[in-house]
């Protein structure tokens, strides 16, 4: 099974995106726009996960009790080289102790994080094929100014499933994981 670990969008937070990827899209073949409900603020990406692993996980993620997050959306933006149209997320420093506790938790299980950076955000569309790219500059140019976004507290983070399909990919939530505080 392929995994990662992500908080899910307050609805309200859905419906400001979809208000604008809906008057973003077109007919046009260079994109491939992400669905509605599969938008998240991915923590980790884990790959392919036996079930020992997916059992240590849940295990290791579900230990310590650490409160909500604030949530703050940010610009839209680009990832040139990942041809990815991305809605940004603020860092704070409780965004930051989540996303490294779950890094800490997936280590005991085997996982290695990435070395770069931890940049958060949303996925909205991404490029296919070659010239994908110059889509992704053409929608970037439609936005005449920055939206502003509803800012929500997350009250849990998520272990997703992850399955390719040919109209992208899709995904299943496997176990959720409280912030409570407690």
């Amino acid at each position: 099974m392929r995994l990662f670990v992500g908080i899910p969008l307050a609805a309200t937070v859905i419906e400001e995106l979809s208000a604008i990827t809906t008057r973003l899209q077109s007919n046009e073949a260079g994109l491939r726009w992400s669905a509605p409900e599969s938008r998240h603020i991915t923590l980790q990406f884990l790959g392919t996960a036996s079930q020992q692993q997916y059992e240590c996980l849940v295990d290791r993620l579900r230990a310590p009790h650490l409160s909500p997050v604030p949530i703050k959306l940010e610009s839209l933006g680009l990832l040139d080289r990942a041809g990815i149209f991305f809605a940004g997320v603020r860092i704070t420093p409780a965004l930051l102790s989540l996303q490294q506790h779950v890094i800490a938790a997936t280590g005991h299980c085997g996982f290695i994080p990435e070395d770069r950076p931890y940049r958060p955000h949303i996925t909205l569309a991404r490029a296919k094929g070659k010239g994908g790219a110059q889509h992704l500059e053409i929608w970037k140019s439609r936005i005449s100014r920055q939206p502003s976004f509803t800012s929500f507290i997350a009250k849990e983070f998520i272990l997703y499933e992850s399955f390719t399909r040919s109209t992208g990919s899709h995904y299943e939530i496997r176990e959720r994981f409280r912030l409570d505080g407690r």
